[in-house]
């Protein structure tokens, strides 16, 4: 392949396993490239970039629109037409399993997934890239708990159309807190710090593929019932395989969330999504003692909330300040349902 196919290929996506070859002994030139990609050998952006980083082979036609190949369909046989250029590959024999490197008496090697390289990659670059720390502080939960029974009870009657969750309240004060805390709401660039005037909200999402984190543009301009419609679509969209590549960027999201308190995670550290500064791990509700006042400690549920920043980007005590006004936001959240 000459260097300005290769840089076409890169920059059209296209899928070089519909490309014909017609330079000088089967070179593959910049015509060649540009043709393939007008007869319709595309791939989304989130398919090039695997096949970029881990050299797997791109089926050639996929189950996107008009055959695109998508990142689902890397590494497993496609339904769609194959192209008239593209020469077949001999059949794998009947039950053979592509993915076992090795088998031992009590051991099974397995090869990684195209996706679990690609998360792998990034990240093991996030940790070495970036000077990443956690601090961790716990919320009152009984505001975000109040408000989540009203909005089932609405839901029930018929007044709302959003099964707003726990997480959705989350991510509501996230978002409040943000704009308060615009030095958090970035990205580190090296020798300068990205400022972004709106807040658009990464979800860590686990689906049977592996993590996605979809971003959910300008979350700050919606309402609570929106907010959690987008939320629920972002995570169905990741888990059916069929969301946008190009909000899985990390470059789309401004900064991330993710929680493992459905999981009963009391604390963890989650690992930030670079170039963002900072994500927020949430984790479960726990009873702990309280001054409620009046001389009485009593137990009342607390959320864990664990958030992890480049201390580059921002200085301990920003992200101290800022962690505690989530936690404020969550203890006297008002939302209009």
């Amino acid at each position: 392949m000459s260097p300005r196919a290769k840089a076409k290929a890169a920059e059209l996506n296209v899928n070089m396993a519909c490309v014909t070859p017609t330079g000088a002994e089967g070179r593959i030139i910049e015509r060649d490239v540009i043709a393939a990609y007008e007869a319709g050998a595309r791939m989304t952006p989130l398919a090039a970039k695997i096949v970029s980083e881990t050299g797997v082979a791109a089926p050639a036609a996929g189950s996107g629109l008009a055959g695109t190949v998508r990142a689902a369909d890397l590494g497993a046989p496609c339904a769609a037409a194959p192209c008239a250029a593209a020469p077949q590959q001999p059949a794998k024999p009947a039950g053979a399993a592509k993915d076992v490197l090795e088998v031992g008496a009590d051991f099974e090697v397995r090869k990684l997934s195209n996706i679990r390289k690609v998360i792998a990659k990034s990240m093991y670059a996030s940790l070495q890239n970036s000077a990443q720390l956690t601090h961790h502080l716990s919320a009152d939960a009984r505001r975000i708990q109040s408000l989540r029974k009203q909005a089932k009870k609405l839901l029930e009657e018929g007044k709302i159309d959003a099964n707003i969750t726990l997480n959705d309240f989350v991510c509501m004060a996230v978002i409040k807190a943000l704009k308060k805390f615009p030095a958090v709401n970035t990205h580190f660039l090296g020798d300068s710090i990205k400022y972004f005037n709106k807040v658009h909200l990464g979800l860590a999402v686990d689906t049977e593929r592996g993590l996605m984190v979809p971003a959910i543009k300008d979350a700050d301009d919606l309402s609570i019932c929106g907010l959690s419609k987008r939320l629920k679509d972002a995570a169905d969209a990741c888990k059916k395989g069929s969301v946008n590549p190009d909000l899985l960027s990390p470059e789309a999201a401004t900064f991330t969330v993710s929680n493992l308190g459905n999981y009963g995670v009391e604390i963890f550290t989650p690992i930030i999504n670079v170039p963002q500064s900072a994500i927020l791990g949430v984790c479960t509700i726990l009873p702990r003692p309280k001054d409620i006042g009046g001389g009485v400690v009593a137990f009342v549920p607390h959320i864990g909330l664990s958030l992890t920043y480049d201390h580059r980007s921002i200085d301990g005590g920003e992200a101290t300040r800022f962690l505690k006004q989530v936690a404020t936001e969550l203890e006297n959240l008002e939302v209009v349902f």
